[in-house]
């Protein structure tokens, strides 16, 4: 057999590594000492060393800025895998220490949190005690840059979200039901037909809201195609003030619909005919995440304790 690859000869640290990189990405000393938190003087020692090791010149200095070389250019996406496989490793033994432990970081839409998180927490708390789960309520948009980013772990959003890389794990479907103020010819309503929807004025929420593309989508099914914009909310419990202040009826998802139209007496709720508009809620997480099958034991106990709400449960898990 043959000696291995690289035997004998001097073998980069991951410090070194981590420093090239850091400079590879930002061209400046300064910025890459301040991004891995370390001097200036210990950074350009580190990548000294590195290109002494390797043999090349990876960086081309002057006064003013540095540049990759051509041999930098190159190595630098080696540097990144190296460092990522190593981030990889190191995530993959947490997970294996023992499941259902240390932080989670779950990232939640506005239009499910208010609803939903009252049974998730509950579960979190009497079903696993060592989790240390940590809740970000933000837009779908930001939610998955997270995810994509490493910044969360996990989400609890409307699918499909269409983004290579995010696997969904389903938990339930629900009906949208129409909201209206008191009077309307609609209120109270069993069997609405969805091209009613085609003269209605609908209030909608705020650019960036999943909720009001689905309402949209809703529209356009009902072959409806423009859906004029006059007033928008930032949330849910304006939307419907809105709806009791007589400007127009919205679309509320079912688990909404207790909380919201609480609030006020100048309200109805009517239903729509079978099929009726609907929105899917799911779990999503990394392809391959470590610990996915962590994540896959938590959908299917979501299932069972999200039951009692008015959805329809995926069982188990099917699209």
């Amino acid at each position: 057999m043959g000696a291995p690859r690289g035997g004998g000869r001097r073998q980069p640290s991951l410090s070194q590594l981590r420093a090239f990189a850091a400079v590879a990405e930002h061209l400046h000393f300064r910025d890459a000492a301040a991004a891995i938190g370390t001097s200036q003087p210990a950074l350009s020692g580190a990548v000294s060393a590195l290109e002494e090791i390797l043999g090349v010149t990876l960086l081309e200095r002057t006064t003013r800025r540095v540049l990759l070389s051509a041999a930098g250019e190159r190595l630098a996406v080696r540097a990144r895998a190296v460092l990522d496989g190593v981030g990889a490793l190191l995530d993959e033994a947490d997970a294996l220490r023992a499941p259902f432990t240390g932080a989670l970081r779950l990232g939640v839409i506005p239009t499910v949190a208010p609803y939903l998180l009252p049974t998730v927490l509950r579960l979190a708390r009497d079903r696993y005690p060592d989790l240390d789960l940590e809740v970000y309520e933000e837009q779908t948009a930001n939610l998955l840059d997270g995810l994509t980013g490493g910044r969360l772990d996990l989400l609890l959003l409307a699918v499909p979200v269409g983004v290579p890389g995010v696997a969904e794990l389903p938990l339930f479907d629900e009906d949208f039901v129409l909201v209206t103020p008191l009077g309307h010819s609609l209120g109270g309503r069993e069997g609405i037909p969805r091209t009613a929807l085609r003269e209605l004025n609908l209030l909608l929420l705020d650019e960036g809201h999943c909720l009001r593309d689905q309402a949209l989508d809703i529209c356009r099914e009902a072959g409806r195609d423009d859906v004029p914009v006059t007033t928008t909310a930032a949330g849910l419990a304006t939307l419907v003030q809105l709806v009791a202040g007589g400007l127009g009826v919205t679309l509320l998802p079912r688990t909404a619909v207790k909380v919201e139209t609480s609030r006020s007496s100048r309200l109805l709720t009517g239903r729509f005919a079978a099929p009726a508009p609907a929105r899917r809620v799911a779990l999503a997480m990394r392809t391959g995440s470590a610990r996915a099958t962590e994540y896959t034991e938590l959908a299917a106990a979501l299932r069972e304790a999200l039951r009692p709400l008015p959805v329809r449960v995926c069982e188990d898990g099917a699209a």
